[in-house]
């Protein structure tokens, strides 16, 4: 998998727009993919970020997907709730001063989940169980200063 930043772009952030990030994944020889994004930097522990299933086998996951439980443009897949309890895609906000790690996993899956849209981590992680055929991951940072930042509009 290929992120093409090391450092957050701001528009990915809960600073700027708060877009999913394009992602780019190499030699997938399954039918499916799953994705996790995950702060393990978080002060109460790993935070989820994102979780999204059932994306038919691609190349590449566009950026800027929409915050709906069940996709069917730019790609089809199925999103799940994450950690600020919402759906889909919530970027990198941690405490100002401090920088995080944000963990992407991506999992090729021979066959799509039965999982409702809006599920959680704990119930992706029980679905994927037995049919995981590929693993890799990328990081990316995002680390916001101690200055107050200005008022977003």
């Amino acid at each position: 998998m290929i992120l093409n930043f090391g450092v957050f772009p701001v528009e990915h952030t809960c600073d700027g727009a708060n877009r999913s990030p394009a992602i780019t994944i190499l030699g997938v020889k399954t039918p499916y993919l799953a994705i996790v994004m995950e702060d393990p930097d978080a002060s109460r522990g790993a935070f989820t970020h994102w979780i999204i299933w059932n994306i038919p086998a691609a190349e590449r996951i566009p950026e800027g997907l929409p915050t709906e439980s069940i996709l069917s443009e730019p790609i089809t897949a199925v999103q799940g709730t994450n950690d600020s309890g919402k759906v889909g895609y919530t970027g990198p906000c941690p405490p100002q001063g401090e920088s995080h790690r944000y963990l992407f996993r991506i999992y090729g899956l021979d066959a799509p989940l039965n999982l409702p849209p809006g599920a959680d981590r704990i119930a992706l992680g029980r679905a994927m169980g037995d049919v995981i055929r590929q693993y890799g991951e990328a990081a990316a940072a995002y680390g916001r200063s101690s200055e107050e930042m200005p008022p977003r509009c």
